[in-house]
């Protein structure tokens, strides 16, 4: 199948499959006498796992250490699990900063009036000033 089939199956985009390639993450496909990429079924179950992978959130070079275990059938599943927990830790510290990004905005916006005067402590957050220090 060419690219265009590859990434239809795949639900990867032919522009990421070409990137993937280029960074060494999928290998180069084969190519006919025409310079076409040819793409198989096992490229496609690679490229499916890479999709997956990156939706669950996983860097590149997470997913590519996550492609070349997988592919390893010698490895320890210990390994996988490390880096699964990695991810985990790292997607908690990024959902407790996001939960507090909303608080403070929710705080900002519960003592802005929303009204037509120009005071505005979101934008004096923002700013850096403190409401008493204004015009200092």
């Amino acid at each position: 199948m060419n690219i265009g089939d590859a990434a239809s199956a795949s639900g990867v985009s032919a522009k990421m499959i070409r990137y993937y390639e280029s960074i060494g993450l999928i290998r180069p496909p084969l190519r006919t006498d025409s310079n076409y990429r040819v793409y198989g079924g096992d490229e496609v179950h690679v490229l499916r796992f890479i999709k997956r992978a990156r939706t669950l959130g996983f860097s590149v070079d997470e997913t590519a250490t996550l492609v070349a275990l997988w592919q390893d059938k010698s490895r320890a599943s210990g390994e996988v699990k490390a880096i699964a927990a990695g991810h985990i830790a790292a997607l908690e510290n990024k959902i407790e900063e996001l939960q507090g990004m909303v608080r403070t905005l929710r705080h900002l916006a519960h003592c802005c009036s929303g009204d037509d005067r120009p005071d505005c402590p979101i934008l004096d957050d923002l700013a850096g000033e403190m409401p008493a220090m204004k015009g200092h």
